[in-house]
């Protein structure tokens, strides 16, 4: 699956390469390092990357989560995706995105975060999407904030950053359409 947006495509783990994910994953390894976990060398190879895959895809099949590749001119520039789905009374996720140091601050990650709202209350049908951002992180914060999301507090020492317990701030969307 492929969704367009005016500038990117937003493309499923059944439409990109793991060398492509490992050019994007070594391009930014340190300029991501501040807001993600600590990796292992073994996730900037292709073996890593290939199994990543083969498990996003099961993901997929089983409607656990939908992992998008963001790509500007068939360049993968980005990730997002909808993470840990609970359907049932539930009908809510959470969101997870990235974007290489190199595109930042021209609108591209709000244009995917639309994209996948648009995707997650229309096809997937959820009510409620949950992100997780650190106080720190003043650009995450204000995609969540044009995107609608509302801030509902923090979660002390929500996430291990970096090797570091991270307090986090918690926003929400929810689909007003189906309730």
């Amino acid at each position: 699956m492929i969704m367009k947006t005016g500038r990117l495509a937003l493309k499923s783990p059944h439409e990109v390469r793991a060398a492509e994910l490992c050019e994007y994953y070594c391009a930014n390894r340190d300029y991501a390092k501040e807001y993600e976990p600590i990796r292992e060398e073994a996730f900037y190879t292709e073996e890593y990357q290939n199994t990543a895959l083969d498990m996003m895809r099961q993901e997929w099949e089983t409607q656990k989560g939908y992992c998008f590749f963001i790509c500007l001119d068939d360049q993968v520039i980005g990730t997002i995706a909808l993470n840990n789905i609970v359907m049932g009374t539930f009908q809510s996720c959470f969101l997870g995105y990235g974007l290489d140091g190199r595109y930042t601050k021209q609108g591209y990650m709000t244009e995917a975060v639309q994209k996948i709202i648009e995707f997650a209350f229309q096809e997937v049908q959820l009510h409620r999407i949950e992100g997780n951002v650190m106080p720190k992180n003043l650009a995450s914060r204000a995609i969540l904030k044009k995107c609608n999301f509302t801030c509902e507090g923090i979660s002390k020492k929500y996430l291990k950053i970096n090797g570091v317990w991270e307090d986090h701030l918690h926003y929400v969307l929810l689909n007003d359409a189906i309730e």
